[in-house]
């Protein structure tokens, strides 16, 4: 036998197979072998996710995010990408911020064409070091259960495997791919959400791979969320014997709060309720300090800014004169805010998911009550910008609950490599 022709015959018809599902001029897909490729990488898809879940990486755990920020690096490194690790030194500090934080992956992948699209996701869970041996990954029919596997490492395996389908079919006709993925998202992103917003100014599509919940939709706008803190000092002294020489706090801040009722505007998506308050600290003392907090919520960024404006005009009507009242607000997520591009986007995802794998998939425009990242990436961003690309799964932030639904992996790689692809073959 010949084995020069031998190899060579191969070879041309190893490149025949993949010209029918690559048109190097306009990149033409196969759908039906692009869903055979990546369906064969549903095997590596559990393997990394089972290595990421059985990482404790919570939001505290420094040592555990340095490990697994290590290991979505390697895993980045073999799709291609240039990878980095950062220690973000341009902190937001928020109240309750912990004084170390953990790193941010970087990765680029540069093709040959115009586009820019960014995917992002988190590793940071919400489950303190120590629950792993009593919680680790494990496979139960259609679903797998782990900590963090819904929210988010599966966000953080479906990237790997969608940069791998694009390697295997060699597809390089994006400008560049850069992923994100941080350390601090479920304590409000304070190290990240400058890099975000930064990173996301020049793109033209922006991915985020949460779970796209229990039911299968895709959201394109949240509410944003802030916090108004009510501190009241005021002076202790004997409940029994002489109150009238103290200064009660405690009555001072209910004053106050009762004053701050009436600015809630659920029509506009403006929410303020007051759902933690303290005082004093024993039964026949009159309180000297007072604290309260309020969750507030809002469609528009100026609308906390107004509410902000408002509490603080109105905390100069006290009813101990003695007292002394001050209010501090912070914005700890802004809102997401759709628009024509993102809605574009949205339902291009939808008719490929209805029409080409025959599944129903929802499109919400209005708000959720929840934050995302994504919001940081829409401040300064005219992207098209959508939320929830990741897989179905419920049991948030429940150590024995969390699982995603294993069923939707195939389709969930699928939906946002074709994302990247008619995205770039647009440019």
């Amino acid at each position: 036998m010949n084995f020069d022709y031998f190899f060579f015959k191969k070879k041309v018809l190893f490149g025949l197979a993949m010209a029918s599902l690559i048109s190097t001029s306009t990149f033409a897909v196969n759908n039906e072998k692009l869903k055979t490729v990546i369906k064969a990488q549903e095997k590596n898809y559990l393997v990394t996710l089972k290595d990421l879940v059985n990482i404790e990486s919570d939001s505290k755990n420094i040592d555990g995010l340095k490990h697994i920020s290590k290991f979505i690096a390697e895993q980045l490194k073999l799709t291609g990408a240039e990878v980095n690790i950062i220690q973000s030194q341009d902190i937001h500090k928020l109240q309750g911020t912990p004084e170390e934080l953990g790193p941010i992956v970087k990765a680029v992948l540069k093709g040959h064409g115009k586009s820019k699209i960014m995917l992002i996701a988190h590793m940071d869970t919400v489950y303190p070091k120590g629950q792993l041996k009593d919680n680790p990954f494990k496979i139960e029919g259609n679903k797998a259960y782990g900590l963090g596997v819904l929210d988010d490492k599966q966000g953080i395996a479906l990237i790997v495997s969608v940069l791998n389908t694009l390697k295997k079919i060699n597809y390089q006709d994006y400008g560049t791919i850069t992923v994100l993925v941080n350390a601090d998202e479920e304590i409000s992103s304070p190290s990240s959400r400058k890099l975000i917003t930064d990173t996301a100014k020049d793109q033209d599509i922006v991915l985020s791979f949460e779970s796209s919940g229990k039911e299968s939709s895709l959201s394109l706008a949240t509410s944003g969320i802030a916090s108004a803190h009510l501190n009241i000092r005021g002076k202790a002294s004997h409940a029994g014997s002489n109150p009238e020489e103290g200064v009660n706090a405690l009555t001072e801040l209910s004053y106050q709060i009762s004053q701050m009722q009436d600015l809630s505007q659920p029509e506009k998506g403006v929410k303020l309720n007051w759902t933690v308050a303290s005082a004093g600290k024993t039964q026949n003392v009159i309180p000297d300090t007072a604290n309260a907090y309020a969750d507030v919520r809002a469609l528009k960024l100026e609308d906390f800014h107004k509410i902000e404006k408002i509490l603080q005009e109105r905390i100069k009507n006290k009813k101990i004169a003695a007292s002394e009242v001050t209010l501090s607000f912070e914005v700890i997520r802004p809102p997401l805010i759709t628009n024509d591009q993102s809605i574009k986007l949205a339902k291009h995802a939808q008719s490929i998911y209805q029409k080409e794998l025959n599944l129903p998939i929802e499109v919400r425009i209005k708000p959720l009550g929840g934050g995302t990242d994504a919001a940081f990436a829409g401040l300064e961003s005219k992207a098209a910008i959508v939320e929830g690309i990741g897989l179905r799964g419920d049991g948030f932030h429940n150590a024995k609950e969390e699982y995603i639904v294993l069923d939707t992996i195939v389709p969930r790689i699928y939906l946002a490599t074709r994302l990247i692809i008619d995205a770039s073959s647009k440019q």
